[in-house]
């Protein structure tokens, strides 16, 4: 039985990592901030379908800004699947605090795989570190692009994507020692939400539903399953052929997010009768976000269009992502359940 760590076993990709670990016979070992949250990770599990007392999970509190807990963490791992970094809903202040914690937290988490002996990291990155600060492209993007940090309107968020991968691939080169490293990049992640404490992406879904929003405004982004993604990393977790590469996460055509309302008003009916039916004009979007950080962190991206082609990852892993529509309706039906939409 192969021992893995997954860091942030409380975040959304992470604790559907350890749900699909533990049901594939692995043991598993994740870290979070602070072992008061083990109790809130086991109850995610739950949720998940996972008793978690019924599996070896184990617990090590690790922070990404703080050199403590990591050597711990990693012992006797076999595999580490670095998930855990910052992504907030809105810009912070100064673009450090997202950069520094996601490039220092990586190289931690890599020097301690080094010195423990592990076999594999395999980094959890985002199309952010792809398909940014470039002119714009008919085109798909594929894994040999890398954003363009210097590029117009690349956000704090964006750059400390690049930066942290940029930072990993350097360091398994010039001082990584044994460990190999593969890395996923995903787009925008979807799918079944395990407890209220989830990703940035889910809160576009639970506005949709619950009437937040008055329109759409004119975005598109490309779109996948949280599942398909955690299987993605446990394929470049194993396949010999994963070692040294980075894999984007795409599940098919981008989707604008009226058609995601669209999407779920035909799917789910009258539990979506609140999602908007229009498209709300850039100008207006921009004036809001005069007053809202959170509006002001998506103008740079209005009226763009960027896709992505999953090619690399179904050809040499066989990886097969579920269709984009259904990681839009696993959300709400999830989000529904468990009570996470304002009637």
């Amino acid at each position: 039985m192969s021992r893995v760590l997954v860091t942030g076993g409380s975040g959304f990709i992470g604790s559907h990592a350890l749900l699909q670990l533990l049901a594939g016979g692995y043991e598993a070992r994740t870290t979070v901030r602070s072992l008061s949250r083990e109790g809130e990770v086991r109850s995610l599990l739950r949720t998940g379908g996972i008793e978690p007392d019924d599996h070896p999970l184990y617990f090590v509190a690790a922070d990404l800004g703080e050199d403590a807990g990591w050597k711990e963490a990693v012992e006797g791992c076999e595999y580490v699947l670095h998930v855990a970094s910052p992504f907030p809903a809105s810009l912070p202040r100064h673009e450090d605090e997202l950069i520094v914690p996601a490039r220092g937290g990586a190289l931690r988490v890599l020097r301690a795989a080094r010195d423990a002996g592990v076999r594999r990291v395999v980094m959890t990155s985002s199309f952010a570190a792809v398909g940014y600060g470039h002119a714009p492209r008919d085109r798909p993007f594929d894994e040999s692009s890398w954003t363009n940090q210097e590029g117009r309107a690349v956000t704090p968020y964006v750059k400390s994507k690049t930066m942290a991968e940029r930072a990993a691939w350097d360091f398994i080169d010039a001082e990584g020692g044994d460990p190999e490293l593969s890395v996923v990049n995903p787009v925008a992640v979807f799918g079944p939400v395990l407890g209220p404490d989830y990703s940035t992406s889910i809160l576009l879904i639970q506005r949709l539903l619950d009437g937040a929003m008055p329109g759409c405004p004119r975005l598109s982004f490309g779109v996948v399953d949280v599942r398909d993604v955690v299987d993605l990393h446990l394929r470049a977790m194993t396949h010999p052929a994963a070692r040294g590469e980075r894999f984007l996460a795409v599940s098919g055509a981008s989707m604008s997010i009226l058609e995601m309302a669209e999407t779920l008003r035909e799917q789910l009916g009258e539990a979506a009768s609140r999602a908007p039916t229009r498209e709300l004009p850039n100008w207006l979007v921009r004036l809001v976000a005069i007053f809202d950080r959170e509006i002001r962190s998506i103008t740079p991206e209005l009226g763009q269009h960027k896709e992505a082609t999953n090619e690399k990852a179904r050809d040499l892993l066989g990886w097969v992502p579920r269709p984009p529509e259904d990681a839009i309706v696993a959300t709400a039906e999830s989000l529904i359940r468990l009570g996470l939409v304002e009637s």
